[in-house]
């Protein structure tokens, strides 16, 4: 692991770990600053109707996804699938902070516009992460080349197969 790594993953995870953890301790008095996402998320999927009911759990489950996949994510342990998760929690929070926040006086909306931008450059930030193969192969590339690898063996065996085939026949 690159030096940049070791200390940026760490950085971007933090931010996440005290947030989850403040989820985590205020799930009660947050629930209802989720409850308008929520009720979108029921209309656009209203099989999620039992889930999206129950605020302070939603709340709680964003909470702990944030704080487990930030550990994830600043150990370098499952780091593109943490930073996935952390992707969708930071999204669902620059929602929920955006619809909540206060816009009557201008400091409100100067304050509303801030959270956006900050939540924004933690989302740039772990889509980037998510996206770091770590100087490691893809699974795309990985895959790509395992089918062509398996192609070029598969023609070396045909080739094989009709020489002897034809030595046999004598042809």
């Amino acid at each position: 692991m690159t030096l940049v790594r070791v200390i940026a993953r760490p950085l971007i995870a933090s931010s996440f770990v005290v947030s989850g953890v403040d989820r985590l301790r205020t799930a009660g008095t947050t629930a209802p600053q989720l409850k308008p996402v929520l009720a979108g998320v029921a209309k656009v999927v209203p099989s999620a109707g039992a889930i999206t009911g129950n605020e302070k759990l939603v709340g709680q489950v964003l909470g702990a996804t944030q704080v487990g996949a930030a550990v994830l994510l600043g150990i370098g342990r499952f780091s593109r699938v943490a930073a996935l998760l952390l992707t969708i929690t930071t999204t669902v929070n620059a929602l929920v902070d955006y619809r909540s926040a206060d816009t009557t006086t201008p400091e409100g909306k100067k304050a509303r516009r801030s959270q956006l931008l900050k939540n924004l450059s933690l989302i740039g930030a772990v889509l980037l992460a998510a996206v770091d193969t770590n100087g490691r192969p893809g699974i795309a590339w990985r895959a790509e080349h395992l089918a062509t690898d398996a192609k070029k063996q598969f023609k070396k065996a045909d080739k094989a197969v009709r020489k002897t085939a034809s030595d046999v026949v004598g042809s």
